[in-house]
């Protein structure tokens, strides 16, 4: 049987984007369940998003990515093991479930998300993690460059996408992984953890497009607020002894 596919995308106020993204999301995955992940928005994001099928699992207030990821994620889970519960016995490993994680600005992109659940379908890694393969905006390098070091110096895997949103992963190493680290430290404290729990991580380079921070007063305080939440992820995972 295939697996069944829970779609959790992450959004703060993208009303111009969130329709695109979940319409592609239900193309590329027939018979998904989707869930928006709502941080508070102040726009139309929950609208949109219900009224292109998704369940939205809505913080009144905003508690930052993380935190927004792991209401929809840890309500997927259990929406997931329900599910399991009305099979028979004998099916219960085929029925195990597949979790996608994205951001609501990927519009028609996500459909290249597919190679992600592949590989989790296929067994080669329990959390797949794309990689852009074209660079968009960003910075000067520094917050990306301190998560590499930091999920090299916490579990010792070397990363070249250690903050991309765009993952997914097994039913055991969702449940390994929650909640999610505060803020925009989610992806960084995932992959540590992930690691930690034994969980195999591979990184795909695929082609996708999303709405970039550049080289602005915005884009700064951006990354600026990145760098705090990594630091933190960081700081709350202890040590790792130098190999």
């Amino acid at each position: 049987m295939t697996p069944a596919i829970y779609a959790i995308v992450t959004a703060y106020d993208e009303a111009e984007r969130i329709g695109a993204t979940l319409a592609t999301l239900a193309a590329a995955f027939p018979g998904a369940r989707l869930l928006v992940g709502d941080d508070g928005s102040s726009d139309a994001t929950p609208q949109i998003a219900r009224a292109a099928g998704a369940r939205v699992v809505r913080s009144e207030r905003v508690i930052g990515k993380g935190g927004a990821a792991t209401l929809a994620a840890a309500a997927a889970l259990r929406e997931a093991r329900a599910a399991q519960g009305t099979k028979v016995a004998g099916d219960a490993d085929e029925a195990r479930a597949i979790f996608l994680l994205c951001d609501g600005d990927l519009g028609e992109s996500a459909a290249a998300l597919s190679a992600l659940t592949s590989a989790i379908e296929r067994g080669d890694a329990d959390l797949a993690v794309a990689a852009f393969g074209t660079r968009v905006g960003g910075g000067f390098g520094l917050a990306l460059g301190f998560a590499r070091w930091a999920i090299r110096r916490r579990c010792g895997l070397q990363t070249v996408a250690p903050i991309s949103g765009q993952r997914a992963l097994s039913e055991q190493a969702l449940a390994d992984v929650l909640p999610f680290a505060h803020g925009f430290g989610m992806e960084l404290g995932m992959t540590i953890d992930a690691v930690r729990a034994g969980h195999r991580v591979a990184e795909l380079e695929l082609e996708l497009s999303h709405r970039a921070s550049g080289r602005t007063l915005a884009g700064f305080a951006h990354r600026g607020g990145q760098l705090v939440d990594f630091a933190r992820a960081y700081l709350a995972r202890g040590r790792l002894a130098r190999r």
